[in-house]
Parts: structure tokens; sequence; C-alpha cells
């Protein structure tokens, strides 16, 4: 029995420093495009508001695994937040000493799910590709005010809506006043005459 328990224990061992040691990106998605296998998330994951991330995609040969480089002059990115249609461009740019590694830097002002959109060419396989944020894919863009501490931020969406909530009040009140002004100057004309 102990040596059943040593051997699991070796097997054990040998699986997770290969999973330590491989290029695995966990929480990414992988998808093959033709011949290639494209790997697409966020550099930084869990990915939150406001802070300072980039599209991670690494792209191979399906069979074999050799990098495909070069990609930065043939291939485009852009960046959607959840239904919009409105597109953010990225400059897809290689990593250095990374051969197939590529990134495109961004800054995600909104919670929610975001679409990685890649076009161009690899090779002669043409590509066209959306890959979303969401379950069992790459992580969604979530809040830091569970991080905070000792004192919590305001977010600059909710910032923007109390400036905007403010800003009607007080246009409201130049309104009202306006009108009081007005219906003060009309009784003392009709009480002249």
């Amino acid at each position: 029995m102990s040596r059943l328990l040593a051997a699991m224990a070796v097997l054990a061992v040998v699986v997770s420093s290969l999973a330590l040691s491989s290029n695995l990106a966990l929480g990414h998605e992988r998808r093959t495009v033709g011949p290639y296998t494209f790997v697409v998330g966020w550099i930084n994951e869990p990915s939150y508001v406001n802070l300072l991330n980039s599209l991670d995609l690494t792209v191979t040969e399906t069979s074999g695994g050799k990098a495909v480089e070069g990609l930065d002059k043939t291939l485009k990115a852009d960046l959607t937040f959840g239904g919009s249609t409105t597109a953010q461009p990225l400059a897809l740019a290689a990593r250095f000493g990374q051969p197939g590694k590529y990134s495109g830097y961004v800054v995600p002002t909104k919670v929610g799910d975001y679409t990685f959109h890649i076009t161009g060419t690899v090779g002669t396989t043409s590509v066209d590709e959306k890959f979303e944020s969401g379950p069992g894919r790459f992580g969604s863009i979530e809040s830091t005010d569970p991080l905070q501490y000792p004192s919590k931020v305001v977010a600059n969406a909710d910032l923007a809506a109390r400036l905007d909530s403010l800003q009607t009040l007080v246009i409201a009140g130049i309104v009202l006043a306006g009108l009081a002004v007005v219906a003060s100057a009309a009784g003392l004309v009709t009480r002249r005459r």
C-alpha cells in the first residue's frame, strides 16, 4: 500500500511540475484557426476596472506548437465593451523575448464583459475571430471596490452620476429662481396699475 501511495505522490509531483513549467494560459480561451492555435485573454487576471491591462495573444502552429512570429505586422486587434459597436483599436506589439506572444494595452473603464476582435492574416490563413470574456473563456473586468483599503475611493462612474444629479438640481434651482423673479416682477407691475 505504501508503494502505491509513493507512486501516486511521484506522479502528482511530475504532473504539477509539467503544469507549472508549461506555457499554459489559465483563464484564457484557446481556439484553432486554420492550422494555428490562438490563445486569448487578459495579460493580468483577475482583471480590474481602471487599471492598465493588455490583450494577451499567443499564436502557435497547431501541429508541433511552433511559435508564429511577425504577426504584429499582419494582424489587427480591437476591443469592444458589452454590446457596444464602438471599437477601441489596440496597438498590437510583439512581446520582447517571447516568440509568438503579442500584447495591446488598454485601461478598461467599465466593469463587465469585453470582446477582443482579431483580424488579418497568419501566413495564408485569413483571420476574423471574436473572443468574448465570460465563463469558460477569459475573465470579465471586475470592480476594485472589494480590494480597497483602508478607505473606499468613489468610482469615476459613480462620481459622474453624482455630478449629473447635482447639475440637474442646480439647473432646476436656477430655473425656479428665475420664475420667482419673473412672478415677483409681474406682481409689482400689476400692483402699480
